[in-house]
């Protein structure tokens, strides 16, 4: 592993450098934005635009999957040139700047541009924002990092929804279904953070230049990556697969009686258990290991998904979706100090081009997957073929880390 080269005096908040603390805000204030649209567009696809649960899945896996294949050519991008700020930057200007559309947006293939759009720039953004936070963080702490980071992402989200929920409750609007001008009020209200993410970029994130060789020749490729990592990836395609777009829980959530004000608090709990587990699961996956803490939280997506599929009334569904922000504290940020743990700084964002790219690959036939069982069979089937995945890459886990990560 190559060491860190860092100014011996550089202030930390909380342990943290300075990017690795201000990133942390960032992505609390661009989810803060993206909450209030992204996550209730499926709702308005479904009750204003009358769009099927196929094309919903189809919009949804196109978008995860636009954006974690540009997540691989942007890391690689980000190691050749040795640049990771202006690619960030680049692409979280291109998300706020295209998600304020969807106020016009009146057919599903003109949501699926913008939405289209909103990915792109959340894949050039992506992995160079994750190599400059592990570049700027000790490997001691990076578990503590990527903890905090993950656990201010999801807290953008609670205030999002609990605002969502209040001013529908209170105001004068249709709170049983969405509606068109419940979700247009929404868009107006997600634009003003997006221009304090860009300011915060522009003038306090600084520029960590990776260490290491020199990368002389392009190339998308696997070679000289350490064997353990080709197979983290391959588990993880494995349980990707069955882990299908979050749309498909909100219209269960719809289908099991609940209305939008409901919906809306449900996420927002959900996201609260996600901004409570992150930060101390990444600090513990410093002390006891990686491996542990993300075998732990696929066991619990099993186990919750599972509960989706034999859920039936809204009270239960609802509980199981609050609990299942355990599983996202719990593995998104400690998966990606195992990604820094396994590559040295020169590859760390084509090595999360990579790592994002293996999701991308798995994210467009598992939301056609869960959207062929949803509408074939039932919604039981899809999430009963993700618990079954899951448990199947818990099982493969320790053969692809076998013989040994830092912690």
């Amino acid at each position: 592993m190559v060491p860190l080269a860092k100014e011996k005096t550089e202030k930390k908040y909380f342990g943290l450098s300075q990017n690795a603390f201000l990133f942390g805000f960032i992505s609390m204030l661009n989810d803060f934005a993206s909450e209030l649209t992204i996550r209730t567009l499926p709702l308005y696809l479904s009750s204003v635009l009358g769009v099927k649960t196929e094309i919903i899945g189809l919009i949804e896996g196109i978008a995860d999957t636009t954006s974690t294949l540009l997540k691989l050519i942007s890391g690689y991008l980000s190691d050749f040139f040795k640049k990771r700020k202006a690619l960030v930057f680049l692409g979280y200007a291109l998300s706020n700047l295209s998600r304020p559309f969807l106020f016009w947006a009146t057919t599903w293939p003109i949501t699926l541009i913008i939405r289209f759009l909103d990915r792109v720039g959340k894949g050039i953004r992506t992995s160079p924002k994750d190599a400059l936070i592990a570049d700027s963080t000790e490997p001691e702490n990076l578990g503590r990092a990527f903890g905090f980071n993950r656990a201010l992402d999801p807290f953008g989200a609670v205030l999002a929804l609990f605002v969502a929920a209040a001013l529908l409750y209170w105001g004068k609007t249709n709170t049983t279904t969405m509606t068109r001008e419940v979700f247009q009020r929404l868009i107006i209200l997600s634009t003003i953070p997006g221009f304090f993410v860009l300011f915060l970029l522009a003038f306090f994130i600084r520029e960590i230049p990776p260490k290491g060789k020199e990368i002389k020749k392009l190339s998308l490729s696997l070679r000289g990556f350490d064997q353990r990592f080709k197979k983290f990836l391959v588990v993880l395609i494995l349980f990707t697969l069955g882990n299908s777009s979050d749309a498909f829980l909100i219209l269960k959530a719809k289908t099991a009686g609940m209305t939008v004000v409901e919906i809306f608090v449900m996420l927002g709990f959900f996201n609260l258990i996600s901004v409570l587990v992150s930060y101390p699961a990444g600090i513990l996956s410093d002390k006891i290991g990686r491996l542990k803490l993300i075998a732990g939280g696929w066991i619990v997506y099993a186990l919750l998904y599972l509960g989706f599929a034999l859920a039936s009334t809204p009270q239960v569904f609802a509980l199981l979706y609050i609990l299942y922000g355990a599983y996202y504290g719990i593995t998104e940020g400690v998966e990606k100090a195992m990604v820094a743990d396994l590559v040295p700084s020169e590859k760390r964002a084509s090595a999360y081009g990579l790592y994002n790219a293996a999701v991308g690959i798995s994210a467009l036939p598992a939301s056609l997957i869960a959207g062929f069982l949803w509408d074939k069979f039932s919604p039981a089937h899809a999430f009963f073929f993700g618990s079954l995945l899951a448990l199947l890459a818990v099982v493969l886990l320790p053969w692809a880390l076998r013989g040994g990560v830092r912690k």
